[in-house]
């Protein structure tokens, strides 16, 4: 019922996001003759500030385990891509992987959330008519057992998409799981595939947070609150879903911009993005 509720708030918010950025973004019409007197609109109201993700202070580091925030240049068959396979989390580089013409950088990949149930988004640069290949996402627990497994298609072209959890896999409060996403450009079992590995882990918020989101009159304040706060998954999600529903709005499109100029993925600012449906 809870992760219901959640999924019907984040609908009203998009609508009400929508407004907000339509009355901010709307020009005044002018008229050399108009048939009656009119007033001059007030110029908008422009925002004071755009969603920045801020690191948190703590957890210093949610695993010891490093990660990876994007794939290797090609494996096996995998076609060789201008940007490589990218998850939109935060990133705190540990070394360079010496050898390689692309370098693959590993380091703290993780993000927190208040969600039981979060999306995680990439950047996937290979194609659903990539013949022979095959994704999948998996999420553990600390214990390396699976939560949560399943085959995900490619995209028609080189999107970032998001991936959502069914009902059949939750996180729970302050543990921290792990997470993968696997290309393989072959259908062999022994192929090597380009992946992404990261952490992420579920909190709850703290009283002054809470009064602060419901003071917020309007989503892309509760937004820009997650990102000041830390709280990653959630100010990405929220944002992204906006987006894919108005993906013409310029002023949607700079809030997404600067989300991820602070982590410093800009150059996938532009990409189409999607969502895709659970496949249970």
């Amino acid at each position: 019922m809870k992760w219901i509720l959640t999924t019907a708030l984040i609908l009203i918010s998009i609508t009400q996001y929508s407004a907000q950025a339509t009355d901010q973004t709307k020009q005044p019409v002018t008229n050399k003759q108009p048939a009656q007197p009119v007033k001059t609109p007030a110029s908008p109201q422009q925002p004071t500030s755009r969603p920045v993700f801020i690191l948190p202070k703590t957890p210093a580091r949610l695993s010891p385990v490093s990660g990876r925030r994007a794939g290797m240049g090609s494996r096996d068959n995998c076609p060789a891509v201008g940007t490589p396979l990218t998850a939109l989390v935060p990133f705190q580089e540990e070394q360079k992987v010496a050898g390689q013409a692309n370098k693959s950088i590993i380091g703290v990949v993780e993000g927190l959330t208040t969600s039981e149930r979060p999306t995680f988004w990439f950047y996937i640069p290979y194609t659903k008519d990539l013949s022979n290949s095959r994704a999948e996402f998996s999420l553990q627990d600390s214990a390396e057992n699976d939560i949560y497994r399943n085959a995900i298609a490619l995209p028609l072209k080189p999107s970032v998409i998001g991936i959502s959890l069914p009902s059949t896999a939750s996180l729970k409060v302050d543990q921290t799981y792990r997470w993968y996403l696997k290309v393989h450009c072959k259908q062999e079992a022994a192929s090597i595939p380009v992946y992404v590995e990261g952490d992420i882990k579920r909190i709850n918020l703290d009283s002054r947070v809470m009064q602060q989101l419901e003071a917020a009159t309007n989503p892309r304040q509760k937004i820009i609150i997650y990102a000041e706060k830390g709280i990653w998954f959630d100010a990405l999600n929220m944002l992204a879903l906006i987006r894919i529903t108005h993906s013409n709005n310029a002023f949607i499109q700079e809030d997404w911009q600067t989300l991820l100029h602070s982590i410093n993925l800009d150059n996938l600012a532009k990409a189409p993005i999607v969502n895709l449906p659970n496949r249970q």
